[in-house]
């Protein structure tokens, strides 16, 4: 199988793409490599972009995940939430650049980005949480009364409802809409852009905004995913 994640550094813009020829399922394998090309793409002092595949960003964890062993549950949340941690505090900016649906874990992994990119369509965007039957960690909250609409962060987070992408916009998980053949380009065009920020000014501002969420994120993280010794 190849890999699910792949990652292309070209004058200074690194552009990581999920792709693992079905719906970008959060797995451990994914989540992995996610975590190891964002740390390469610190090192190489990259603007990220990060896209999907076809029609998809990411429709986040795989249901059959909560039908395995406490622990396998545990790791894979886990590792999800110290992904979306990682991307909050990465130092250089990240541009989302959302080819379709972004669903619960796909969505916190859109809302950990810094500017937003989606596109017009059909796309299903948001987090479904309680209509199938979970709990919204901690993390999944933290960033979405982060980055969301105060007017639309109860509804996105209480009501389950997956919204099409002009209704996202108006809730806060994007900045902008564009056609999907324009996609790409304009996510290179808003890299290009921040790519001229002073990034240690950039860094330096990040960390006193976003310091209120990852103390959030990071004081219940360990504790909630915890398994209890026998």
């Amino acid at each position: 199988m190849s890999e699910p994640v792949t990652y292309a550094l070209d004058d200074g813009i690194a552009v990581i793409t999920m792709d693992d020829g079905k719906a970008n399922v959060m797995s451990l394998a994914m989540i992995g490599a996610l975590a190891d090309v964002f740390r390469r793409a610190e090192t190489d002092g990259a603007v990220t972009v990060l896209t999907g595949r076809s029609n998809v960003f990411s429709a986040g964890y795989d249901m059959g995940l909560f039908s395995r062993t406490v622990e396998e549950i545990a790791a894979t949340l886990r590792a999800g939430g110290e992904l979306i941690e990682q991307i909050l505090a990465h130092p250089f900016p990240v541009v989302a650049a959302a080819n379709g649906h972004a669903i619960a874990q796909g969505a916190f992994t859109l809302l950990a980005c810094d500017v937003r990119l989606g596109v017009r369509g059909d796309a299903k965007i948001g987090l479904n949480e309680v209509a199938i039957g979970l709990t919204i960690p901690h993390y999944g909250v933290e960033v979405a009364r982060h980055q969301l609409a105060p007017a639309w962060f109860d509804h996105a987070t209480l009501t389950g409802t997956l919204y099409g992408p002009e209704r996202a916009q108006t809730a806060g998980f994007f900045h902008d809409l564009v056609d999907p053949a324009d996609l790409a380009a304009a996510a290179r065009t808003e890299a290009e852009r921040l790519c001229s920020l002073d990034m240690e000014a950039h860094a330096g501002t990040l960390a006193r905004v976003r310091r209120p969420v990852l103390e959030a994120i990071r004081a219940r993280h360990s504790q909630e995913f915890e398994v209890p010794s026998a």
